[in-house]
């Protein structure tokens, strides 16, 4: 191997490395009260394939759950297909796979089924999000796919790195590795976008694009790694992770308010009576409307990993969400007792 190829390669796999799960150093206890939560392990299989990562989880009208799952043989590189979507009925029994072989399915990340039973897919490797009719018919894509053979082109044959310090200029109409999606009433689109663009999109129901809110940084408006989004009761609830903050605002993007001491804020919802934010130390911490934390729950321990525990969240109830994990390959349902 030339030594260009090495380090061009060698570049390759330290852009496509997983994240870093450090906590950011030893985080202070949470204010709330602890309690103890009843967590049940699906029991998820799939004829001949294996779940992998559990990245996004959801439910539709008949209680029917999906989950976007990162597994198959060829990986998370550009052209990979670590993305699975699998359907499972109420008993947890194995329905079916949807869009397989789909060309914006790469490396999976966010998934949610709005009130019209439409699976929407948030692939953060193929830089799309892809809104499935109830009938498994590909009805709108948001977005587009970054070329394998531009890649190879770029950094390959003639060697071009990108600077270092700069981070990508966010574009109207395409995303850098979005995370997640949700919708307001009127049935608006809202875009987390995401690790490298670090905004929120605004779109109207036909996939016309209206507005966003957000850069990258550490101020106020400021985002660093967008890693979930919810919408209800009158607010979106922004997850900035990194940041360890949820931004508050309302349906045409104006900044209301910060949520904090809710640890990093992996992954959001919101219910009648209740937020939810979850951290990938598997801590997921239970809120009023107003933000205030009123307990908080550890969830995942002793099945032998630490970080990445929560990755995604989907509420089914005001005390019960599913639970989808990176490190623990499995989808748990969590209990939180009444209030």
């Amino acid at each position: 191997m030339n030594k260009k190829l090495a380090v061009t390669l060698g570049l390759l796999f330290a852009v496509g490395a997983p994240p870093v799960f450090a906590q950011g150093g030893a985080a202070a206890a949470p204010a709330g009260p602890q309690v103890q939560v009843t967590e049940k392990i699906l029991p998820l299989r799939i004829p001949n394939e294996t779940i992998g990562e559990t990245e996004g989880v959801s439910v539709n009208s008949s209680g029917h759950l999906f989950v976007f799952s990162r597994t198959g043989w060829s990986g998370s590189s550009r052209g990979g297909n670590a993305a699975r979507l699998f359907e499972f009925d109420k008993n947890y029994k194995y329905v079916k796979e949807w869009i397989p072989n789909a060309y914006g399915l790469s490396f999976a990340h966010g998934l949610r089924v709005d009130p019209k039973d439409n699976v929407w897919v948030v692939d953060e490797g193929s830089n799309m999000v892809i809104k499935v009719d109830p009938t498994g018919l590909v009805s709108m894509v948001l977005g587009r796919k970054p070329e394998s053979i531009d890649w190879w082109e770029e950094h390959v044959e003639r060697g071009v790195t990108e600077p270092k310090g700069e981070r990508p200029k966010a574009q109207k109409g395409t995303y850098n590795r979005p995370t997640d999606v949700t919708w307001g009433p009127d049935g608006s689109i809202f875009v987390a976008d995401g690790y490298n663009n670090s905004r929120v999109v605004k779109l109207a129901a036909d996939g016309t694009w209206l507005k966003e809110y957000g850069s990258y940084g550490s101020g106020d408006g400021q985002l660093n790694t967008v890693h979930s989004i919810a919408a209800g009761y009158g607010h979106v609830y922004v997850a900035d992770r990194a940041n360890r903050r949820i931004h508050v605002l309302d349906y045409d993007l104006k900044f209301e308010r910060y949520i904090t001491g809710i640890g990093m804020p992996w992954a959001v919802q919101i219910t009648p009576k209740y937020i939810y934010s979850g951290d990938g130390d598997g801590k997921i911490y239970r809120l009023d409307h107003d933000g205030k934390l009123i307990d908080w729950a550890q969830t995942g321990m002793g099945q032998g990993q630490t970080g990445c525990i929560v990755h995604t969240l989907q509420a089914v109830g005001d005390n019960e969400l599913y639970r989808g994990s990176c490190t623990l390959w499995n989808v748990a349902l969590i209990t939180f007792p009444k209030k």
